[in-house]
């Protein structure tokens, strides 16, 4: 088996396993790269099938096309869409565009809270009807303990202290220092009533090992990893007013390999173009300790 098999056949054992062990179950879907090979992988799993819902945090401040691509692929791979909000908070503009918050604080109100009380199914979620063409309220209620998530261990440093199978508590909060062993292919699955799972099936695969699997597979991702003739491009997708792109001349998925490949980027962070990440040095993963993605 070459590297990018290998990595394919412990994603689809874990996707797997979580179909298996986790009776309400749900996929995580940032609408960027890694999501995305996820839910590619997922497809490859269960037949061209996704057998759970995907829900999708939706802060009002996501680059336009990345939502437009998002329900381009619901519509053709008829994919049972879930998007939740914090509306209220959006109403009150008590965000960081709106000048009433820190970037941290405004991720943790748009997403942290919005991703708790949406899996809870205590806040309003909204469904993709395919009959109709749009987003409707979604009338289940039932809570989403089992969420599988596309985080990388390399990707940063909070993410390397995840474990495949990782519990969270009922308030959706991790403790770092009781993640359950897994050795030599053995998985904890077996967890108490009421415990949150995260489940991390690309927690091994690199940023390049994504790019090449994208590029193997034909994956279609959101144009804006792409150069469009400015000399920029993204390399992590997130909210417009806390995105920035790179300098990048790459405006194809060999391009960003062979970019990768060079170590033109080597010194320079893969979420470097994230804002938030640079309000404190530790502010990623205190987010993730209450609950963030």
């Amino acid at each position: 088996m070459t590297h990018l098999e290998k990595l394919e056949a412990t994603s689809v054992h874990i996707l797997r396993e979580a179909y298996r062990e986790f009776k309400s179950l749900v996929m995580l879907w940032s609408i960027g790269k890694d999501s995305t090979a996820m839910l590619w992988l997922t497809r490859k799993a269960f037949f061209g099938h996704v057998p759970f819902p995907l829900v999708h945090i939706d802060t009002a401040f996501k680059i336009p096309e990345m939502i437009a691509y998002r329900d381009k692929l619901a519509r053709e791979w008829r994919l049972n869409m879930i998007v939740g909000q914090n509306t209220q908070a959006i109403a009150e503009k008590r965000t960081f565009p709106d000048g009433k918050l820190s970037r941290l604080e405004c991720c943790k109100v748009l997403k942290s809270e919005a991703l708790k009380h949406t899996l809870s199914g205590d806040w309003t979620r909204f469904r993709f009807d395919h009959k109709l063409g749009k987003y409707v309220e979604d009338t289940n209620k039932e809570p989403y303990t089992g969420v599988i998530v596309g985080a990388r261990a390399d990707e940063e440093g909070s993410r390397s202290k995840e474990r495949y199978f990782s519990p969270r508590d009922r308030d959706s909060e991790w403790d770092i220092g009781d993640q359950p062993p897994e050795l030599w292919g053995q998985y904890k699955t077996d967890f108490a009533p009421g415990t949150h799972v995260r489940v991390h099936p690309l927690l091994d695969w690199t940023e390049l090992d994504i790019w090449e699997y994208i590029g193997k597979e034909n994956i279609p991702v959101v144009p804006l990893y792409f150069n469009r003739g400015d000399g920029k491009r993204y390399r992590s997708l997130g909210c417009w007013p806390c995105t920035a792109p790179v300098e990048s001349t790459a405006g194809n998925v060999q391009e960003v390999i062979e970019e990768l490949k060079t170590g033109k980027l080597a010194n320079i962070a893969e979420r470097s173009g994230r804002e938030q990440d640079k309000e404190d040095s530790g502010g990623l993963e205190t987010l993730r300790r209450g609950g963030y993605m």
